[in-house]
């Protein structure tokens, strides 16, 4: 029959203790358990600072819905926490930089090489569209071509009846009522690319007013701030008109304005198929050229202000571990990409473009030699 072996004798003997000793022992357990209670605390900050923390994102609104949607869905199927925050691409650009975050998000691509002056990496994730709305009471659709609508924004047109408007709008009551220009607080990818379309459109606007993510708009343009904030400005104000993202005019029930195409052929009205249709018809859907511009595309059904948004992430991180946190939520967000874009508003980038992305996101080397695990 087997013997269990005896246990193993203590170092030390309470038994052989005087009461006062044994008080005195039983004070420093407590001692040290405190002290390593208070370690384990303490912990988190003496290690590298992304060892136990969320992964933080920031950037642009114009996809904020989608991203927060991603890292909810994410959170479900990994049980890793992912938060972004919509400050606009301009302070998304600024914090990836500082290496503030650990990814930012961009309506406004950088070229080659800044990316590598940066050492950035770029990584596009969705096309959606940016589309002029209105609030105008007892007008249910309205049209307007490019140089109609960059008057507007310079401030040459102020009343909605105006000629030319109603030369594109027959058969419509237009009100005397002024207009109200709503444009964005904050450096906006959104900004950027409704005034490069504005600048395409007109060469009095570009020569006055010009491209960029903060413009100087003239004199009596109503500020408000980020994609929500437009959109709830638009809902408050009679008589406003503003740019938001497609999504956002379906969330917010704002009346959207349907554009001349750039075939001069027709009126659109935005629309994920007129999304698509833009990449079709630009270097991005014909040679996979992820920095082509969607603006002012041929198609009958093309949309006009189409966009590309992006994301950045640092292409020399410090720590291995904290990197394979953020790529590991990008990569998936790829893959799974043409899923989860379904009804969102945007539309996928071609497969093209997508199976360049995996291998971009490999060329991403931590400086402290470790193995960055994106799968």
């Amino acid at each position: 029959m087997s013997r269990t072996s005896p246990p193993t004798p203590l170092p030390f003997s309470l038994s052989g203790l005087s009461r006062p000793s044994s008080r005195r022992l039983a004070a420093v357990l407590r001692r040290q358990a405190l002290r390593l209670a208070a370690l384990t605390l303490l912990l988190p900050a003496l290690g590298p600072s992304h060892a136990l923390a969320d992964v933080q994102g920031v950037g642009a609104s114009f996809p904020s819905v989608v991203y927060q949607a991603w890292t909810q869905q994410y959170a479900r199927a990994h049980g890793r926490k992912v938060n972004y925050k919509p400050t606009g691409s301009g302070d998304g650009q600024k914090q990836i930089q500082a290496r503030a975050v650990d990814f930012a998000g961009s309506d406004v691509p950088f070229s080659e090489a800044d990316l590598v002056s940066k050492q950035l990496v770029q990584l596009p994730m969705l096309v959606g569209g940016i589309v002029p709305a209105v609030n105008l009471k007892g007008v249910s659709q309205l049209r307007l071509d490019g140089a109609t609508l960059a008057d507007i924004f310079r401030g040459e047109i102020r009343q909605w009846n105006h000629a030319r408007i109603a030369a594109l709008n027959p058969g419509v009551t237009l009100p005397a009522l002024a207009i109200t220009r709503v444009v964005r607080k904050d450096k906006s990818g959104s900004t950027d690319a409704f005034s490069r379309y504005l600048s395409l459109a007109s060469p009095a606007f570009r020569e006055q007013i010009g491209p960029g993510m903060l413009p100087k708009w003239p004199e009596g343009a109503v500020a408000a701030e980020g994609n929500d904030g437009i959109a709830q400005a638009l809902k408050t104000t009679p008589g406003a008109i503003s740019y938001v993202s497609f999504d956002r005019l379906h969330k917010a029930q704002l009346s959207g304005v349907q554009l001349r195409n750039a075939d001069d052929t027709d009126f659109v009205a935005a629309s994920e198929a007129g999304f698509r249709e833009a990449v079709r018809n630009s270097s991005m859907g014909r040679t996979g050229d992820e920095s082509a511009s969607l603006l002012q595309r041929p198609g009958k059904g093309t949309w006009p202000i189409t966009v590309t948004s992006y994301i950045l992430v640092d292409a020399r991180p410090k720590s291995a571990a904290a990197a394979s946190e953020a790529l590991h939520f990008i990569n998936w967000t790829l893959q799974s990409g043409d899923r989860l874009l379904a009804d969102t508003g945007f539309a996928p980038l071609p497969v093209a473009v997508q199976a360049r992305m995996a291998a971009r996101i490999a060329n991403v080397k931590a400086q402290d030699g470790g193995v960055i695990n994106y799968y």
